[in-house]
């Protein structure tokens, strides 16, 4: 039940409507944020820039992402990503490690280490210690290191607000993708 109730979509401001009604999943997520009517398109916007336009390897997106649901307690975003997870690749076997607290495991090379270290450490502090910064800039170039940050910063800030509204779960939004294709 959410602690605050979703919003009358026939009550939004009509772009907000139209853009509720075009999307092709209609997810509790975009209920809750519809409050926010200045800020849900360009949410959306950056949020369908996030999952669809990065350089950075769907894969390490989606691991930093595991991590931030993990480390914030977002049952919302862990359950919506851990189906994504799976469907760009990430091994069933990498799920649950993150979800357990084994990010540590073997089971995790160099690069993909350093995507959950980074995306843990810039949970704790703005800014990476200067040794984890070395890595990542040997590893990744400019863009996907901002777009690493990006990744971190959008997801911490999207759990902290569906954990403090309640946000319903809904089926995950990749087996509608999975069930879609199949089709």
């Amino acid at each position: 039940m959410p602690r605050l109730p979703y919003p009358d979509v026939e009550e939004l401001p009509e772009d907000v409507q139209n853009t509720l009604k075009q999307l092709p999943v209609q997810l509790n997520v975009f209920r809750m944020l519809a409050h926010a009517t200045t800020c849900f398109r360009p949410w959306l916007r950056l949020g369908t820039a996030i999952l669809n336009e990065l350089e950075l390897d769907p894969r390490l997106r989606e691991l930093a992402i595991l991590m931030v649901a993990r480390e914030t307690q977002c049952s919302y975003e862990w359950a919506q990503h851990a189906a994504l997870a799976r469907l760009v690749g990430v091994p069933e076997e990498q799920v649950g490690a993150i979800e357990q607290g084994r990010e540590e495991a073997d089971i995790f090379n160099p690069v993909e280490h350093l995507v959950l270290s980074t995306a843990k450490a810039l949970l704790t502090s703005a800014r990476l210690d200067d040794e984890r910064w070395n890595r990542l800039v040997a590893v990744f170039n400019p863009r996907q290191v901002v777009e690493l940050c990006l990744v971190v910063g959008f997801y911490s800030m999207l759990a902290r607000v569906l954990e403090t509204t309640g946000v319903d779960l809904d089926a995950p939004f990749a087996e509608t993708l999975s069930s879609s294709v199949g089709r």
